[in-house]
């Protein structure tokens, strides 16, 4: 199971491999199986072609999750999480959020505003966020607030990031309403290079990731960040691929743009060698 979650959760070259670097066995197994957990739950509506078999798939693991609790887990993934529930008193109710977040994409082949797109986000980042906080420890409640507002800003990263993949899915991870205002169309986000239009729209959605990340950086207090030291390796790496594509022009439909494995590796030891002296 270990194994198992560890190439789904934490795969070699990943941002989540990266953020791990420093921290003890226990931790980073915690935060390995909770990892593969949400790539599992994200992967069902890619891999299940009939929305009433995903919505099956989706009730089976509302159904592993109860048995998690009760002690008798049965997939490779709940099984690698059983050990690190009591000793970290991880919430089911954040647990239930990410499958309820993930069945969303069910729900919703479009967002009207941002509202509704806001619960996704909640339920799909901040809940996974929250997770980990409570497995890295925390001594002030407004560490909670910080893991809330960074996982938002990591959801929409990861939709941004996403958007071609999204769109061919049939699903538009930008709020509707924020498209008619750039007067950018579904096809515009198909096509092989990015207008005026489209790079206006994706600028308005990278303000808003950093709007968040801003506000999480504010909310962590001081004596929180040693041990929160992962999640803030996972939002400067962040941080630095959205500098990245606002100084290209935001070349999101004709390349991929990821960061060396270099400038990530040097990005999460400086990053968490500053948290851990933050103290």
């Amino acid at each position: 199971p270990q194994e198992y979650c560890r190439q789904l959760g934490t795969p070699p070259g990943s941002d989540q491999a990266y953020s791990l670097m420093s921290q003890p066995p226990e931790k980073r197994r915690a935060l390995t199986a909770l990892y593969a957990l949400d790539r599992e739950l994200a992967q069902v509506v890619d891999q299940c072609q009939e929305p009433q078999v995903a919505r099956a798939k989706f009730q089976w693991w509302r159904q592993e999750l109860e048995a998690l609790f009760e002690g008798r887990p049965s997939h490779p993934v709940s099984r690698a999480l059983a050990p690190h529930m009591e000793i970290h008193d991880l919430p089911r109710e954040l647990l239930e959020e990410l499958v309820d977040g993930a069945e969303m994409d069910l729900d919703y082949d479009t967002w009207p505003h941002f509202k509704e797109l806001s619960l996704y986000c909640h339920r799909r980042g901040s809940s996974l966020a929250l997770l980990a906080a409570e497995i890295l420890g925390y001594r002030q409640r407004g560490t909670r607030r910080f893991a809330h507002e960074l996982g938002t800003a990591r959801q929409l990263t990861a939709l941004l990031a996403g958007i071609r993949h999204h769109v061919r899915q049939g699903r538009l991870p930008i709020p509707a309403d924020e498209m008619a205002r750039c007067q950018v169309d579904p096809a515009d986000l198909l096509a092989p290079r990015s207008s005026d239009r489209v790079r206006e729209l994706f600028a308005l959605q990278a303000h808003r990731i950093r709007t968040y990340q801003d506000r999480a950086e504010t909310l962590l207090p001081g004596e929180d960040r040693p041990t929160q030291a992962p999640l803030l390796v996972l939002q400067a790496l962040e941080r630095a691929w959205l500098e990245e594509i606002e100084a290209e022009g935001f070349p999101l439909l004709e390349q991929r743009t990821e960061l060396t494995p270099l400038r990530r590796w040097w990005i999460a030891w400086r990053v968490g060698r500053r948290a851990r002296r933050a103290v």
